[in-house]
């Protein structure tokens, strides 16, 4: 390959001996040279040359927590976030696309009872007057519960008689009768129902959700949870090298797939990476499905959802070390992380796995005694900023004053000494990393509020954030080193952007743009014509 020479206003190295530099040089996928433009020049002779201006150039940014196939589907089935009332639901599904459908079922996201008048969770109603014979599947926001209709409900043979899944609700209206919407395990016993995408459909999602990350400055994703069919299309892309980013896939963990993973056993590619594993202990806050030690503030004698027995995790969870793998659990609430760091720590000394660097998922509702104990076992907590400004407005409605501070408690689990990684968790929130460095910094929304940020001790400063999406993802995968900083002999994964994220103002991120993407010293995608060829 070719040596190319990028110059820009500044490059943040990330290297604690030569934090700043003005040009990089890339030679077969790695940094060849680092520094100024003369001394770069002179390692790199007769390289070609891209000027980019007054750019600021980082590290790889990679999202630590997401779903490459769900963001896929998300793109390419009906979006339903913000929209603000049930008929406007309706209205955007008449009008959907042929994409949207997945055998005869109508599938969308995002709707969030929240955004409506009175925050009420929908009925069927709505969806049988427009759809009596199409089967229709909405996933919420947060992708812990789903609203369907009448003709979904008989597909999957759930009647008034149908007991509660275990680690699931489905809600019901005053005569027993289902309402149609299903919480966390609820959901499986109709998405059971509905035919599997075809081959073709899932290779459209995944590339389309892996073009969406490249155009917002990701070099590469931790994939939450993958199923194996998703696995094995990457799987072949990656043997093509067609795969335009790097992939560090956890293992779905929480069905019968799991047997095939870890009968498989940690997988090494070149751009995709498969030594981890992914269960959940419990829902969602937004769907009070989040397992909390006592009754959700805003629902007495609801206390949320265990998604499997605890020991049924820990059996699990054995088992997964004992193969070799990091094993990582989603736990947004306090008494779901108080459970997830008791099994994690037991688990790593019966099995000797200290060293996987096991991870808490989200890490989002702690009491203080757990935050203490996750930082003194150096688990990496793998957190998402923007739920956190997401959540903000009705986050103390679920939770009461009290319970907050152990919530979105960024700063006091770094201090504690837990490892963090950021992420999105999109397609639940969006991939713009952008967005996630601006949250972390300001925990403000993007019009600024409120006012000097929400339980603003837990904000990180600006080199705190841009090292939670390059060094702590680089950590969480163990990939220090090989990337998460730009020196010679580091992988050559780089984003150029058109603020200055770490010492810029941080309303700038609000607008930034993402002006180039170099994945292995391949330019992914670049915003035309924001590269100047000089020489």
């Amino acid at each position: 390959m070719a040596t190319t020479v990028y110059l820009a206003e500044r490059i943040w190295t990330l290297d604690a001996e030569h934090p700043r530099a003005r040009a990089l040089a890339v030679r077969d996928g790695r940094v060849l040279a680092v520094g100024s433009p003369d001394d770069v020049r002179a390692a790199a002779p007769g390289a070609r040359e891209v000027d980019l201006g007054d750019a600021t150039v980082v590290p790889g940014l990679v999202d630590a927590h997401a779903h490459i196939h769900g963001l896929g589907r998300s793109l390419t089935t009906v979006r339903l976030e913000k929209a603000p009332s049930v008929d406007e639901v309706v209205r955007r599904l008449a009008q959907a696309p042929a994409s949207s459908f997945q055998g005869d079922w109508l599938l969308g996201r995002g709707w969030d009872q929240n955004e409506w008048p009175g925050g009420a969770f929908p009925g069927r109603e709505a969806l049988d007057a427009r759809f009596p014979s199409t089967p229709v599947f909405l996933t919420r926001v947060d992708h812990h519960a789903a609203w369907v209709n009448g003709e979904a409900l008989r597909r999957a043979g759930i009647t008034r008689d149908t007991e509660d899944p275990e680690g699931g609700r489905i809600l019901r209206d005053a005569r027993g009768a289902p309402t149609g919407v299903l919480v966390d395990n609820a959901m499986d016993v109709v998405a059971a129902a509905m035919p599997p995408p075809t081959k073709d459909q899932l290779e459209t999602r995944l590339r389309a959700a892996l073009e969406r990350c490249a155009q917002v400055g990701l070099t590469g994703i931790h994939d939450a949870g993958m199923d194996l069919e998703a696995f094995r299309v990457l799987q072949q892309w990656d043997a093509q090298g067609t795969l335009p980013l790097r992939v560090y896939a956890m293992a779905a963990g929480q069905g019968d797939e799991r047997h095939a993973y870890l009968e498989q056993g940690p997988w090494q590619g070149r751009m995709l990476t498969m030594r981890a594993v992914k269960f959940l202990a419990d829902g969602a806050l937004g769907s009070r499905g989040a397992a909390l030690h006592e009754d959700y503030s805003d629902e007495p004698g609801q206390r949320g959802l265990l998604l499997m027995s605890p020991e049924e995790l820990e059996s699990r969870t054995l088992a997964f070390m004992a193969r070799g793998f990091q094993v990582c659990i989603h736990a947004i609430g306090d008494r779901a992380n108080t459970l997830v760091v008791d099994v994690l720590l037991r688990a790593s000394e019966v099995t000797g796995t200290q060293a996987l660097r096991h991870r808490v998922e989200h890490a989002q509702i702690l009491r203080r005694e757990d935050i203490t104990r996750l930082g003194a076992a150096k688990l990496v907590a793998s957190v998402q900023p923007t739920h956190a400004t997401s959540d903000m407005p009705w986050a103390e409605t679920r939770l009461g004053r009290e319970r907050l501070r152990g919530a979105y408690a960024w700063r006091s689990l770094k201090e504690a000494g837990a490892n963090l990684a950021l992420g999105s968790d999109f397609p639940i929130e969006n991939p713009d990393v952008l967005a996630g460095l601006y949250a972390a910094r300001t925990r403000q929304d993007a019009t600024g509020r409120p006012e000097g940020g929400w339980r603003s001790e837990e904000v990180l400063t600006g080199q705190e954030a841009l090292e939670g999406f390059t060094l702590g993802p680089a950590w969480a995968s163990f990939e220090e080193a090989r990337r998460g900083r730009l020196v010679t002999g580091q992988d050559a994964d780089f984003v150029a952007l058109s603020v200055d994220p770490v010492e810029g103002a941080a309303r700038g991120l609000v607008d930034a743009r993402v002006l180039a993407t170099v994945v292995a010293g391949v330019e992914v995608f670049r915003e035309s014509p924001c590269l100047l060829l000089t020489r």
